[in-house]
């Protein structure tokens, strides 16, 4: 198996926060715009260098999304930065209407998503954000999994025509994706080749995922590992030719099962060629205060349970 090293915890939202701010040097066009979460979206270097280029626009991330999609008629390339809750939830009309609808450039970037938020608990948890922005016609939607993989997503969203909503998070995570990597959007990403069970894991369960690879490895199980950073379009091609080796699948996210990417990959293969599936994934509940690792542990969203998954699966092979 191959081995991956951690190159220091960060969080995915830095990543978004450096790529911002590169685009910002390369890309004119660029613009930001923020609901008074500039700390939190690590925005602050792309405004110090183009302040001209920002809009703050407080906490009313409704009207946010009704700008965004008006800038993009002057040519711009809006950047929009809230919690995923506010971003998702709060406005999903204005972003039907005004945004999907309509096929505006608008780059939907959402921190702070699921139970990793950790302790502002359930109101600001969301779990369904995955399943909002991929059945709205046209948003590309993408859950990037460490530091360097949001950067480059952030930096290749911006060549993309089109709705996005890029999904990422608020806590100290592995970063072990490359750091010159090239982020090709609807492209899943083979980590690690097998021959028992595809393990497939997007956002914070890729590493996850690899580290439960290791132990299953030590069980005499081998596992295939793909990191699906793009929801939609999803990459049915590298699943099915997956299945097809290992005739059966576990599907990994922080995310509620309903409507995420397990649902998605479910579908497909459904009608394709229909393997048996596990899910670790949240079941149809909201989170709670506690810390990220607490909660991802409760809530079964770590190695651990993907261990679990796998054995279980493979028993129905």
């Amino acid at each position: 198996m191959k081995k991956y090293i951690d190159q220091g915890k960060n969080d995915t939202r830095s990543g978004f926060g450096a790529g911002l701010a590169e685009l910002g040097r390369t890309n004119p066009n660029v613009v930001a715009l923020c609901a008074d979460l500039v700390g939190s979206l690590k925005m602050e270097k792309f405004i110090e260098e183009n302040p001209e280029r920002f809009f703050q626009i407080g906490i009313a991330e409704a009207n946010m999304m009704g700008i965004a999609a008006g800038l993009t008629i002057g040519g711009k390339i809006p950047f929009t930065g809230t919690f995923a809750n506010f971003s998702t939830g709060r406005v999903y009309d204005q972003i039907r209407q005004s945004i999907a609808y309509s096929d505006k450039n608008v780059k939907i970037c959402a921190s702070h998503a699921g139970v990793t938020l950790g302790e502002d608990g359930a109101t600001h948890q969301i779990l369904e954000d995955l399943g909002l922005m991929k059945m709205l016609p046209g948003m590309t939607v993408i859950n990037t999994c460490d530091y360097n993989q949001t950067k480059a997503a952030t930096i290749a969203i911006a060549e993309h025509h089109g709705p996005v909503y890029l999904r990422f998070g608020r806590p100290k995570v592995a970063n072990f994706t490359p750091v010159d990597q090239k982020f090709e959007i609807g492209k899943a990403v083979v980590l690690n080749e097998g021959s028992d069970v595809t393990i497939v894991a997007t956002g914070h369960l890729v590493w996850e995922a690899l580290i439960a690879a290791e132990n299953l490895e030590k069980q005499g199980i081998s596992a295939e590992v793909i990191n699906i950073h793009t929801i939609k379009p999803l990459d049915g091609e590298a699943v099915l030719k997956s299945v097809k080796k290992t005739g059966c699948i576990v599907t990994a996210e922080e995310h509620n099962y309903l409507g995420g990417l397990g649902e998605s990959i479910s579908g497909f293969l459904a009608t394709t060629h229909p393997t048996p599936q596990e899910f670790v994934a949240t079941k149809d509940t909201f989170g709670e205060s506690g810390t990220p690792e607490q909660l991802m542990d409760k809530y079964g969203l770590n190695n651990k349970a993907i261990v679990n998954a796998v054995v279980n699966v493979l028993k129905r092979k």
